[in-house]
């Protein structure tokens, strides 16, 4: 007996996992993190209605939910000054990227990102034929002027820039964003990814246009929010552009525990201010630690800090490791250039009061 054959594409492909996550992590190793300051969660957590709404909700999860997601969108669209058919709602931005290639990507289509950004991105490219064109970082951040050359030179059919990005937490201004929307090469698609754009200075995000064709918003409630475990993005685009996910996007495969958590979230800007303002007092705490410990803290306009080691890559590595044997969980970025730093996320006191104690003692390790 056998099965039919997977297809070309999918069996040319390496066994590949963008993450390690931490749970993963900590099953391998038997025991728990510390501090939990690797997947730029964020542990100052929900909005408190949102969590009593979620709570509430948990006892009617025999619903399915809303296949229209109505109440979410509409309520997104109010919030961004919008019409409810500029919006569509995706597990994630992670699942949205994933339908972006389905919509447009055939096999051997060229697609310009840089090497470094979001691997998972390039994850969903790789999976639909798309021809990756990777373009290298300059002083930490997407070198979008090129990333227009390369665009028109290889007739791309998408290109994507996340700003803020990570892993390096830099950003464009969005008057340097609207230029490069206005070079962008015809019938070229921009996939701008604003999963950090609540923690960013507002001079960094462009106003949306949804009179646009040429520019796909995807924004999410995994990060500021504190929702990442709902799985709750959105997209925001030009209508015609937005009607097209209803022909591939999975209909039910929103969770209706997190759509109702994020609505209550995005209704509660209050808190959201305060977790602002707890993730920015974060970001000023890690860079202090680096700082004290000999390390440069990278400007951040995340809810997480690049450090550059000052060292090679190689160092990088070992400091990594010493970090997750004191059950410190962190990252850093794997691509040349960028590989000398660890990415390290905002976290509450108690877990970036661990940080402090135990960066001196991986550090002497490493270093003697």
């Amino acid at each position: 007996m056998s099965r039919p054959p997977f297809t070309p594409i999918i069996a040319a492909l390496p066994k590949l996992v963008p993450f390690v996550g931490p749970d993963a992590m900590e099953r391998a190793r038997g025991r728990p993190f510390r501090a939990r300051l690797g997947a730029n969660e964020s542990s100052f957590g929900p909005s408190p209605n949102a969590i009593s709404v979620m709570r509430e909700a948990a006892g009617e999860n025999w619903k399915y939910s809303d296949p229209e997601n109505a109440d979410l969108r509409a309520a997104i669209a109010d919030f961004h000054g919008v019409s409810r058919d500029c919006v569509v709602i995706g597990e994630g931005i992670d699942g949205l990227l994933g339908l972006t290639c389905m919509l447009f990507l055939s096999p051997g289509d060229a697609v310009v990102t840089s090497d470094g950004a979001y691997p998972t991105f390039n994850f969903h490219v790789r999976a639909h034929g798309g021809a990756l064109q990777l373009v290298p970082m300059r002083e930490f951040r997407e070198d979008i002027p090129r990333l227009i050359d390369v665009a028109k030179a290889t007739s791309a059919k998408l290109i994507y820039v996340s700003n803020p990005n990570n892993p390096m937490a830099s950003c464009w201004s969005a008057s340097d964003l609207d230029a490069f929307i206005a070079a962008l090469p015809a019938n070229t698609l921009l996939v701008l990814d604003e999963a950090y754009c609540d923690t960013a200075p507002p001079a960094s995000v462009p106003a949306i246009d949804c009179a646009n064709p040429q520019v796909l918003r995807l924004r999410t409630f995994s990060k500021a929010y504190g929702l990442a475990g709902a799985r709750i993005g959105y997209a925001v685009a030009e209508p015609s552009l937005i009607e097209a996910f209803d022909k591939v996007r999975n209909h039910y495969g929103i969770n209706r525990v997190g759509q109702l958590g994020a609505l209550a979230a995005l209704r509660d800007q209050v808190y959201l201010s305060e977790a602002l303002s707890r993730i920015a007092a974060a970001r000023t705490r890690i860079s202090a630690i680096a700082s004290d410990n000999g390390l440069t803290p990278l400007p951040s306009a995340t809810n997480f800090v690049a450090v550059d080691s000052g060292k090679d890559a190689i160092f990088a590595e070992r400091l990594l490791k010493a970090l997750l044997e004191r059950d410190i969980f962190v990252r850093k970025p794997a691509a040349p250039g960028l590989d000398h730093c660890i990415r390290i996320s905002c976290g509450i006191d108690p877990e970036l009061d661990i940080l402090a104690e135990e960066l001196p003692k991986a550090l002497r390790s490493v270093r003697g």
